[in-house]
């Protein structure tokens, strides 16, 4: 553990490159969020979500998720989780559930993440996100999940590493 001061280096509107010592990372800006939902529906199928990605340079599949806190301050993950499922992908869920908070890349940024488990799929819209997010929505069979994630990284479509959670099945499990 450091005892050195945090050094924000530069800041903008959602990201900072603060420094801690010799140790340099990414940090949120504002103290926003994430929320990332895993949507699987009464057929068994789980909704992924497909966009370009600009850090990569390409589309990536990923599972449907959204900045928490952005937009208004103080908001409720769950709360905006719901928002985000159906902005991304046009299905409300009657239920969410935390899963916890985990972090996707601990060595280079401080961002954590919500795990949202969204049950009772309805679809209400087409979905694909805002005007300027271009985002492609698969609804998929969990049995039929690992060959479609190898057919999009052969596509070469990046793969978001939280989709192992999907492909190892161990949040599949509603007593999970």
């Amino acid at each position: 553990m450091s005892d050195d001061p945090v050094e924000t280096v530069w800041q903008g509107r959602f990201i900072a490159a603060k420094r801690q010592g010799k140790w340099e990372y990414v940090a949120r800006a504002r103290n926003i969020q994430a929320a990332v939902i895993v949507a699987i529906d009464a057929d068994d199928h789980v909704l992924l979500v497909e966009q370009y990605r600009v850090p990569l340079g390409r589309r990536c599949l990923e599972l449907p998720a959204g900045l928490v806190g952005d937009e208004t301050e103080g908001e409720d993950v769950l709360e905006s989780a719901g928002r985000e499922l159906e902005e991304e992908t046009g299905y409300r869920a009657a239920r969410l559930v935390s899963l916890g908070m985990f972090y996707s890349s601990p060595g280079m940024v401080s961002e954590g993440f919500t795990l949202v488990r969204a049950t009772g799929l309805t679809r209400v819209a087409e979905g694909g996100g805002t005007a300027d997010e271009d985002i492609a929505v698969h609804r998929v069979a969990l049995a039929a999940l690992p060959a479609f994630v190898a057919a999009k990284r052969a596509e070469g479509v990046a793969i978001d590493v939280k989709m192992l959670l999907l492909i190892s099945g161990a949040l599949l499990d509603p007593a999970a």
